[in-house]
Order: structure tokens, then sequence, then C-alpha cells
């Protein structure tokens, strides 16, 4: 049996925002579909292999992000020390960002 993934959906959408990577960005440096990429970020996560969803963790790691486990307070993402991220500002935040 594989084990489970080590991300949720709202960590894989809540880091793209932080290095400022689209689906498309995300599916190039990750070498997973963008369709298997918008499938588990809206939640449909046991359709998705889940070596796919660690190539996907994998490469927002490679970009800089840290993910927070579950520690009571939930799980999260953050940037590593030293990374930098792609600003993108509140009105720079729609659907376009995800293709």
């Amino acid at each position: 049996m594989n084990p489970e993934p080590a991300i949720e959906a709202a960590q894989s959408r809540a880091a793209r925002a932080l290095i400022g990577w689209s689906q498309a960005e995300l599916a190039k440096a990750s070498g997973v579909a963008a369709s298997l990429i918008d499938r588990f970020e809206c939640g449909e996560s046991g359709a998705l292999p889940a070596q796919a969803i660690r190539k996907i963790q994998a490469a927002l790691e490679k970009a800089g992000v840290t993910f927070v486990p579950k520690n009571g307070g939930g799980v999260g993402v953050r940037l590593s020390k030293g990374a930098e991220a792609q600003y993108l500002g509140w009105n720079d935040l729609t659907a376009a960002n995800d293709e």
C-alpha cells in the first residue's frame, strides 16, 4: 500500500500563491499534467497516484516552499529562508493564475 501523500490540496494552492506559480508552471516543474494538478487542488486527491502528488510536493519544495504538517493548528506552507517569491498582488489573484 502506498503511503499517504504528505501534502493537501490547500497546501499546493497556497504554495503556488507564495511563489507566484500558475498550475501550468507547476506542471512544467513537476512533470505532472496540469489537468492532474487541477484535479488534486480541487479535492480529487483520491483519483491521483500518490507518486504524482509527491512530484508536485518535490517541485514546490525545490522552488523554496516548506510544508508545515498538521500540528494542532492545521497544515500550512511557508517560504524557506532565503527563498524569493514572485509577488502577486491582491488584484492579481484570479483564475488566470491557474492556467
